[in-house]
């Protein structure tokens, strides 16, 4: 997944701090040869009762340096893919407007299998269904936001300081992670030892421990569901009907180009 990552960022992120917790299936490697890749240790039992906690303690703070030197950061997940049309013209036109927090509608992205290397997957594999769990906040202005406030695996926030959203929700946020069911369920198996009781007892990453029949079930539901987000036409602002979070947050108008009527 990683080269699919930096064909999906490579353009636009100056610097990557990945923060490794042991991997052993070779992706060290590949990070190292990224010239603008920083390869950081995660404690692995920096709460050892959960996973989950752990990453939401360091979510928290890891971005603090860019204060002062970047003018968005981005934190999430290997198949989490930002998605603009022109997302470089977008992101300048926010930061014109005063907007500093850029909320995402989340896509569940399936593909029968898993695509070949060398494609930029939101140019190739284009059929996604809305999902409200990763309706997320990736990225934001690290020198207007004091603090982010991540629920539990970052499917809502609660940010404080500076908060303004853009008054048309645009971004997208493309979860690449149903590309091959038997894939999918073996990536499932490979993690589900990593749960600990806490997570365990909160059912945090419940999807791990699904039967082939439970994620064939909510493979189909997805699947049941799904557009094409490569459609001019589509107008994710009001043809994504799920709830949004962020709602409740100040909002303003980002003008990249002559935009139809919302």
């Amino acid at each position: 997944m990683l080269g699919f990552m930096f064909r999906n960022y490579d353009d636009l992120v100056q610097r990557y701090i990945v923060y490794d917790d042991g991997s052993t299936d070779g992706s060290l490697e590949i990070l190292a040869a990224h010239p603008k890749v920083e390869i950081r240790d995660q404690a692995p039992y920096r709460n050892p009762n959960s996973r989950v906690l752990g990453a939401m303690s360091m979510l928290e703070t890891c971005w603090h340096e860019s204060r002062g030197r970047a003018d968005w950061v981005i934190v999430g997940d290997i198949d989490e893919h930002l998605y603009h049309p022109r997302i470089d013209l977008y992101l300048s036109a926010c930061k014109r407007a005063g907007i500093t927090i850029i909320p995402a509608l989340g896509y569940q992205m399936i593909a029968e299998a898993f695509p070949p290397q060398g494609i930029k997957l939101s140019d190739s594999l284009t059929m996604g269904a809305p999902f409200e769990d990763m309706s997320k906040l990736n990225i934001f202005s690290p020198d207007h936001v004091d603090a982010l406030h991540f629920r539990p695996g970052r499917h809502k926030a609660a940010p404080v300081g500076r908060i303004v959203a853009p008054l048309r929700d645009e971004l997208l946020l493309l979860h690449y992670k149903y590309m091959g069911f038997e894939r999918t369920l073996r990536r499932h198996q490979q993690y589900r030892p990593r749960m600990r009781l806490g997570d365990i007892s909160n059912d945090w990453g419940y999807q791990y421990r699904w039967s082939p029949e439970q994620l064939a079930d909510s493979w189909l539901q997805f699947a049941d569901k799904l557009v094409d987000i490569s459609r001019r036409d589509l107008a994710p602002w009001r043809s994504h009907k799920l709830p949004r979070w962020w709602d409740d947050y100040p909002r303003r108008p980002c003008l990249w180009e002559q935009q139809p009527e919302a």
